[in-house]
């Protein structure tokens, strides 16, 4: 019995012996520094978390890597946890341990084996560095280049930031714990098989989705899915429109139309206005000529402004169709943007899409009115609106105005400016002359209200009578005599005395009254040729007395000589002389505005 238990005695010596030795000698050496082994919680307190890792000591590690986000230790005691055996002394049986370098380790193990299997990481854009932008890969930080965040420049890069995506590794370099990744690479490779799939179905004719990708002035890029398009600006809608920006936005998504499709150079033409009908077809029976409509101004130009009278279908009205009267410099002293208007179509080409509008032919051509209600000879009464060098405009209708030529203010008077007589807003009474409806022309006479005083001087001055008058004028080819107001004769150089003499300044003055006879007249020609020597050579002939004869076919007196009847043929061919020389008086002094008047006429109008 007693050997029993001292069998027992050592058996148990035994077995404690080599547990000790098992202890010390046994898993110690397996743990080498900078490898990944599992432990397992013994003790989590406020500050650290103890680790057995079959070591001579348990290893601490900070409680702050177990701590989540919130605040909370996501760790217990007995839990298993892989960390890192950061270092350790075999002597004084000490080790220290990492779980965070353990996760990164095998983080790092990961992101190879993806790299490798040219795989794909869920990563997060937490901020933005110079560069590009700071992506957490599930605790390594890798960096993503500005250049491969999107296919396309991003217009706002801090809209990424704390946003979630798949991304490609492009490099690790564990020692210095540098991970590059791109965004750009994954959406070229999804791109480039959506294309390849989308080539296979598209075909003419086909209406497809898209997302508006860029904005130009001729037209917009749309995103087809793997694929872009051109939607030119022509065929975004059967209306005019200035630019794409009218219609569309950034990032809208459009239903389309395939208008063209070139497999091999992958271009597709696109078409926005070919999912709704052509306004223009049979637009001459929706817009028979002479029919009228209301429309809106959507654009003014020079040379007219644009009506829309349906959405799609827009019509001109030239700007010499938008008044009757008005001499329009630009549309816009008419009609602006936006204001509804009331046309009459003047015509319609259905194959290059034109309307053309009028505005006037609303209401009747005012001149229409004016020619029946103002016939030639018709005496009226207007205001004076505007006075020129060539006359004055009286204000007859609304927008028509009626011209006095200078020439047609007086009979008599020479006028060189109507201001001489008339001021602006003075009524004036006048006399219809002539109305050109083509022409717009509208003149009067204020003269023609009276008779003409010219017609009366044949008879109240014959030739051969004595005629007493003032001196008005003096030049060097004779004198301008006034017989009554308003009427003057012409005393000819020649007329003036037998003598030589250079000037007839030599011998009268004006305001000088004189007698003198008249030797021509005409009303028609508006001339009275007077002359001084003649009443001078009278009493010398009543002197001679004798009774008269006949010489040459001319009744002659008895007293008279050979030498007064040469002297009678001389005056005769005075006469011609005379006319002549009234006429290059006339000249000389006389103004001719006329001349001038359809020029400055058509400028004031």
């Amino acid at each position: 019995m007693e050997n029993t238990k001292a069998d027992e005695t050592i058996d148990m010596e035994m077995n404690f012996a080599d547990a000790l030795d098992e202890y010390l000698n046994s898993d110690f050496g397996d743990l080498d520094e900078g490898t990944i082994v599992s432990g397992e919680v013994v003790k989590v307190d406020k500050d650290y978390v103890l680790v057995d890792v079959n070591f001579k000591s348990e290893g601490q590690i900070p409680v702050s890597e177990f701590t989540e986000s919130d605040g909370t230790v996501a760790i217990k005691v007995g839990e298993k946890v892989d960390v890192f055996v950061a270092r350790k002394n075999e002597a004084e049986g000490t080790i220290y341990l990492s779980r965070d370098k353990a996760k990164r380790m095998q983080l790092f193990d990961k992101l190879e084996e993806l790299q490798e299997k040219d795989g794909e990481v869920v990563g997060r854009i937490i901020r933005r560095i110079k560069g590009g932008y700071t992506v957490d890969l599930g605790g390594v930080e890798a960096f993503l280049p500005g250049s491969h965040v999107d296919l396309r420049p991003v217009p706002d890069m801090d809209a990424l930031v704390n946003q979630e995506f798949d991304f490609k590794i492009l490099k690790i370099n564990r020692r210095r714990s540098n991970v590059i990744v791109s965004r750009r690479v994954l959406l070229e490779e999804m791109r480039s098989e959506q294309r390849d799939k989308l080539l296979d179905t598209l075909e003419e004719g086909q209406v497809v989705q898209g997302k508006v990708k860029n904005i130009t002035e001729y037209g917009v890029f749309i995103d087809l899915g793997g694929l872009d398009g051109l939607l030119h600006i022509t065929d975004m809608s059967w209306k005019r429109i200035k630019h794409p920006k009218e219609m569309v936005n950034l990032g809208d998504d459009l239903e389309l139309k395939i208008l063209n499709f070139d497999r091999e150079g992958q271009k597709v033409s696109l078409g926005l206005k070919q999912l709704v009908p052509d306004p223009w077809e049979n637009i001459a029976e929706k817009y028979p000529e002479g029919s009228r409509f209301t429309g809106t101004i959507t654009n003014l130009a020079d040379y007219g402004a644009f009506v829309e009278l349906e959405n799609g279908v827009e019509g001109l009205v030239h700007i010499s169709e938008m008044s009757w009267t008005r001499k329009l410099r630009h549309p816009s002293q008419m009609v602006k943007v936006g204001e509804e208007v009331e046309v009459i179509v003047l015509g319609v080409d259905q194959d290059k899409k034109r309307i053309s509008l009028g505005m006037k032919q609303i209401s009747p051509n005012p001149w229409d009115v004016v020619a029946e209600k103002y016939p030639e000879g018709t005496v009226l009464e207007g205001a004076i609106k505007n006075i020129t060098e060539f006359g004055v405009f009286i204000g007859i209708e609304e927008g028509i105005d009626g011209l006095i030529h200078v020439s047609d203010i007086s009979w008599t008077k020479k006028i060189r400016h109507p201001s001489e007589v008339y001021k602006t807003g003075d009524s004036v009474q006048a006399k219809v002359l002539t109305v050109d409806k083509e022409n717009e022309k509208f003149t009067l006479g204020v003269k023609q209200l009276t008779e003409d005083p010219w017609t009366q001087v044949p008879a109240k001055y014959p030739v051969g009578q004595k005629v007493t008058g003032v001196v008005t004028n003096i030049t060097d080819f004779g004198l301008f005599v006034e017989v009554e107001e308003g009427i003057e004769g012409l005393v000819h150089v020649s007329e003036i005395s037998r003598k030589k003499i250079k000037s007839p300044s030599e011998m009268y003055k004006e305001g000088d009254t004189i007698e003198a006879k008249v030797i021509h007249v005409s009303a028609d020609e508006r001339r009275l040729g007077l002359s001084i020597k003649q009443t001078k050579e009278e009493p010398a002939r009543a002197a001679g007395g004798g009774k008269s004869k006949s010489f040459g076919g001319d009744s002659v007196s008895a007293g008279s000589t050979l030498g007064d009847l040469l002297r009678e043929k001389l005056e005769e061919a005075a006469g011609d002389a005379l006319a002549a020389a009234e006429e290059e008086a006339e000249a000389a002094v006389e103004e001719t505005p006329e001349t001038e008047a359809p020029a400055e006429e058509e400028e004031s109008k």
